[in-house]
């Protein structure tokens, strides 16, 4: 007759047979999924019989979820290099050329509150790297202007909140632009607070936070974007601040700033004009201190209302081309959030049904809470709602008021 096991037998062969579960945890998932993350055979070995057992239910639903979230998006690349291959030819796309279902959830067990805090804490503490030093952090405002005195010899010349709202007024009204389409981008954009150098990130009134983009100003240019229509539109903006600086009206001291500012301009086009005119390589530059310092003509009182109002003209000026007028200050929104190209797509009557998943980056769509579960549809509507909320903000309210004083300029011939 054999000895019943002890109970520290016993223990033991539960914990054997616990670890050679967890060995086969993925074999019932699909084949292709992820594997176990790193990390968790060891960490399962830290815990108890029963948060073992979640721990594997847990890893395993997860499995799953990855898997068959990879496959959704293999099917939002597949139907867009569909769409690629149809425009290529001429042929029409249509509704059936878009996704149109949303990424699936998660609907698996979950660890407890303490569980996931001690996972999450492992996971952190085993990847931290043991050589490198941590990110560095990315550049603000104070690193924009460093670098425009550095590699230019460049202060952008600072004036007053209203007044640059007024010159940025008269520019974009200039260019056909309404007041309302501005005003609702910049309430969006900066939630109606705005201020000419506001860096995304950093709260424009409080000061507090830290960059999470290099994005400034009214409309929020990117670095690239600052050097992407430098390229294009500096030699306007070189006429015009000769002209201004030759205007005889004016004192001999603001001719003279007028001309050194001309100077440093005509300096900083050849840097942006140095590279190839392509996307990929504006960003690359902006990386470096020569683009880090252009950057900062957006806060400059003279240059910077004219940058913006024409980076937003130019997506006005392709809608037109496009076929698309009277953009609203959402449509205007859309195609700087997903692209110019891609928010005219998303406008088309084929794409409009269609889930924004067809249109971001799969890492975008999930930083992008307002464009999560929704088409492209409803997403103009959401922009509009949060234009809506943020349009009685007071930055909103001043810069309204600016193009009601250039509307009056107008009407009385000034």
């Amino acid at each position: 007759m054999t000895a019943a096991p002890t109970k520290a037998v016993t223990t033991l062969r539960s914990a054997m047979m616990g670890l050679a579960l967890f060995g086969l945890l993925l074999a019932v998932v699909p084949e292709g999924a992820a594997a176990a993350p790193r990390g968790a055979e060891k960490f399962a070995r830290s815990l108890s019989p029963a948060e073992r057992k979640l721990f594997e239910e847990y890893l395993s639903a997860q499995a799953t979820h990855d898997f068959k979230s990879d496959a959704y998006w293999r099917e939002v690349s597949d139907k867009k290099a569909l769409r690629r291959g149809k425009r290529s030819k001429g042929e029409v796309v249509t509704a059936k050329d878009y996704v149109r279902t949303f990424p699936p959830k998660y609907d698996g067990p979950e660890l407890t509150a303490g569980l996931a805090k001690r996972w999450a804490a492992y996971q952190a503490q085993d990847s931290k790297p043991k050589d490198k030093p941590p990110p560095r952090p990315l550049p603000g405002l104070p690193e924009f202007l460093e670098a425009a005195e550095v590699e230019y010899g460049f202060r952008p010349e600072r004036i007053p909140e209203r007044e640059f709202k007024l010159r940025y007024a008269r520019e974009a009204v200039s260019l056909g632009l309404t007041g309302e389409q501005v005003v609702r981008v910049y309430a969006l954009e900066t939630s109606g607070l705005g201020t000419a150098d506001m860096v995304s990130g950093i709260h424009p009134i409080k000061k507090t936070g830290k960059p999470i983009s290099s994005a400034i100003g009214y409309a929020q240019l990117l670095t690239a974007n600052t050097t992407d229509e430098l390229a294009r539109h500096g030699p306007r903006f070189l006429a015009r601040l000769k002209a201004m600086a030759s205007d005889r009206g004016l004192a001999p001291e603001r001719r003279r700033a007028l001309a050194n500012k001309h100077e440093k301009l005509s300096t900083m086009i050849k840097a942006a004009r140095s590279i190839p005119h392509k996307w990929d390589r504006h960003v690359a530059f902006a990386r470096t201190r020569r683009g880090m310092g252009i950057h900062a003509i957006n806060i400059d009182g003279d240059i910077g209302p004219w940058l913006q109002a024409v980076k937003l003209h130019g997506l006005k000026e392709m809608a037109d081309k496009a076929g698309i007028g009277q953009l609203t200050g959402a449509e205007i929104e859309l195609m700087n959030l997903a692209g110019p190209g891609t928010g005219l797509e998303m406008m088309r009557p084929a794409a409009r049904n269609a889930a924004t998943t067809n249109f971001f980056a799969r890492d975008a769509y999930f930083r992008n809470t307002i464009v999560r579960d929704k088409t492209s549809a409803e997403l103009l509507v959401a922009l509009d709602k949060r234009m809506d909320q943020n349009i009685t903000n007071p930055g909103a309210i001043e810069f309204a008021e600016a193009f009601r004083e250039v509307s009056r300029e107008i009407a009385s011939g000034r």
